[in-house]
């Protein structure tokens, strides 16, 4: 039976209608790398192997003990969510240059990042503790999520996650937040990951790209996600060129989106096709082993990617970006500043200080509670600690 599984899984149902690549002198962008698809289709294709990559699975353990045991026709958007957050835990630990090659050997932190999304609730970012968490805002188990919503569940998931330790920043308004995020970020180096009452006033000065490192003692890696809407049922053209433009940033972790009810995790494009990781394929659960390890092969998508135009994409998706130190998000800033705000019709806004009319910043923290992360979200009535967010998007129909 085992063998028989493994090789169901191996079986994917869009072998039908992809396409390779075209010949072309063209620049292929992915998650901050360049390519030149002529000369370097092999590396581009490893380079794109290499992404963990979620799909749908079947026969897990019943989620909440009596829900389904299969996230297939619903899961997509969680399993993109999955997928996003795996990048940056991959460059957290292993660099954005490294590279997975199948049945090679692969570093311990590999194996742990796998390790956290497997499909059990005692894993931190597993399908029960994403669809789980969601309850809290507003979404049933089985209900589709829209990108701000896993945005939203992730956010509060890395709470439970010691290990990775991430800050996780989900902006508002289309509005990002310099002197929220260095509050958020900006960690004492006297005890564990306590976060500052408050960041000094020189965090906050205009000139913010600037020396700020010596006054921040240790930086708490960013994972920092932005929910908008680019058009109203479908992509304003003025934004493509934006869009585009944060692929190209080395801090980036592509975007989530797709079409209504139907997610993809997008990492690059090539002209005016984005280049997109598919979940619709349905896979059957894998545990660990006996050794304590994960067969991997199914985890990677070895077909050549999936490609879309530009304006095909729904209006409402969710760019992702990982800033492991400080100087990487100030550095993101300043690409901001030079690409996105430049334009008439700003995709979304870089401000310094926290709006005035806002209510106060108050950096995400653990709710006081003396069971584990897994646990705690096991029952549903106990997600009340957390504040219930409006979720803004409105997909088409």
């Amino acid at each position: 039976m085992d063998i028989l599984s493994k090789y169901e899984n191996q079986i994917t149902i869009f072998t039908d209608y992809l396409e390779e690549f075209p010949d072309t002198d063209e620049l292929v962008w992915i998650l901050g790398k360049q390519h030149l698809l002529k000369t370097e289709k092999s590396k581009l294709l490893s380079d794109i192997s290499a992404r963990l990559w979620f799909t749908y699975r079947r026969k897990f353990s019943p989620i909440g003990g009596t829900g389904p045991s299969s996230d297939a026709g619903w899961g997509c958007m969680l399993r993109c969510g999955q997928m996003m957050l795996a990048q940056a835990l991959i460059c957290r630990h292993l660099g954005r240059n490294w590279n997975w090659e199948k049945q090679k050997e692969q570093p311990k932190e590999y194996q742990r990042i796998l390790q956290c999304f497997l499909d059990r609730k005692d894993c931190c970012y597993s399908i029960h503790q994403m669809a789980q968490m969601g309850v809290g805002e507003g979404k049933s188990i089985g209900e589709w999520f829209g990108p701000n919503t896993v945005a939203q569940v992730l956010k509060k998931l890395a709470l439970f996650d010691e290990w990775n330790s991430l800050a996780v920043y989900v902006s508002m308004d289309n509005t990002v937040v310099i002197e929220d995020i260095k509050k958020m970020c900006c960690v004492l180096s006297l005890g564990t990951n306590t976060v500052a009452e408050s960041a000094p006033d020189s965090l906050t000065a205009s000139n913010q790209s600037k020396g700020t490192s010596a006054i921040c003692p240790a930086w708490k890696p960013l994972l920092l996600i932005v929910p908008l809407r680019l058009g109203i049922n479908q992509i304003n053209p003025v934004y493509i060129d934006a869009f585009k433009e944060c692929f190209k940033m080395p801090q980036s972790l592509g975007a989530l989106g797709g079409k209504p009810n139907n997610a993809y995790y997008f990492i690059g494009f090539l002209g005016d096709e984005l280049i997109f990781l598919d979940p619709h394929t349905t896979q059957t659960f894998v545990d660990t082993e006996e050794n304590g390890t994960v067969d991997d092969q199914t985890f990677h998508c070895l077909q050549s990617p999936q490609r879309m135009n530009i304006l095909n994409l729904d209006p409402s998706v969710a760019l992702g970006f990982f800033c492991k130190e400080e100087k990487d998000f100030d550095n993101w800033c300043s690409l901001v500043q030079k690409e996105i705000l430049k334009e008439n019709l700003r995709m979304f806004e870089l401000v310094q200080k926290h709006p005035s009319h806002w209510p106060p910043f108050v950096p995400p923290a653990k709710p006081e509670v003396t069971t584990t992360g897994a646990e705690f979200i096991d029952s549903t009535e106990q997600l009340e600690d957390f504040d219930l967010e409006e979720d803004f998007e409105i997909l088409s129909v």
